[in-house]
């Protein structure tokens, strides 16, 4: 007869198991169900032609919306990721264990948790409201694109804080041996060692942005014509096109919300494909 200590470590093996195979079924049931709606409509004319009106039963497709999606997500890599970095190099290498680097890495768990509805609140506060006549910013995809930063930075910087902190301290001190400063050894060697999980942090903050939506809808709202300039209100996404499509009227509108659905899945696929071919790199 097994003794308590097997059998509790064959119902914890089992649970573990169980939980596992759950958390499987639940999103091979979702990408199957996007799949199954959207996959019907993926053509070209997705890609080429303007989002329709509620009154057009037939055609259309979300051209503008994706041009939308990319410029907002390109608006917040550029701001988050040098901001990120470098707050991560401050704290792993020329701030640790000082009282500045603690505050800096408390406020960073603390933004990592605040709801993104908020943050889209705080640049609808500060941009859009404040911008919108001096500098004629408005809903735009500078106000998207600040608010998906926002959300993105702490992601990078907590990620880039342990791929740098997971650098071995062998290879700094061999640096400085060699006569390299602190500044060199950081940006010369160690670094540079890192770059692979820095980017896979990366990778997973613009996944997390491309499908944000309540930040977008404070920031950017959305437009049926092709996009002008960054500053040229609305600007139009995939997420918010999904938003206000899923629950219209219109069976063309909801059919068009489950492709761009089902798009806005494969940028996340892309995304996380690039991140673990980044850590295949690294190993």
């Amino acid at each position: 007869m097994s003794s308590p200590r097997t059998l509790f470590a064959i119902g914890m093996t089992g649970l573990t198991f169980l939980a596992a195979a759950i958390a499987l079924l639940i999103l091979v049931a979702i990408l199957s169900y996007v799949v199954i709606n959207g996959g019907s409509r993926v053509s070209l004319d997705l890609f080429t032609q303007l989002p329709p009106v509620a009154v057009i039963k037939t055609g259309g497709g979300f051209g503008n919306a994706l041009i939308g999606t990319l410029m907002t997500v390109m608006i917040a890599v550029l701001l988050s990721v040098p901001f990120g970095i470098l707050a991560a190099i401050y704290l792993s290498e020329f701030g640790r264990e000082t009282l500045f680097s603690s505050i800096v890495d408390f406020l960073t768990n603390v933004l990592s948790g605040v709801p993104s509805i908020v943050v889209g609140v705080f640049a609808y506060g500060v941009i859009v409201t404040k911008t919108g006549f001096s500098l004629k910013l408005g809903f735009s995809a500078i106000a998207g694109g600040v608010a998906l930063a926002v959300l993105m930075l702490p992601i990078v910087v907590r990620t880039a804080a342990e791929a740098l902190e997971s650098v071995p301290n062998d290879v700094r001190q061999a640096a400085i041996g060699l006569g390299a400063t602190q500044f060199q050894t950081v940006f010369r060697i160690v670094l540079p060692a890192a770059i692979p999980s820095i980017t896979t942090g990366v990778m997973l903050a613009v996944a997390r942005a491309a499908g944000e939506t309540a930040p977008l809808i404070l920031t950017t709202l959305f437009g049926y014509s092709w996009i002008n300039s960054l500053i040229a209100p609305p600007t139009p996404t995939l997420s918010v096109l999904v938003f206000n499509f899923a629950t219209g009227p219109s069976r063309n509108q909801q059919q068009l919300a489950w492709a761009a659905s089902l798009i806005l899945v494969a940028l996340v696929l892309i995304t996380s494909l690039l991140s673990r071919l980044a850590i295949r790199r690294k190993v």
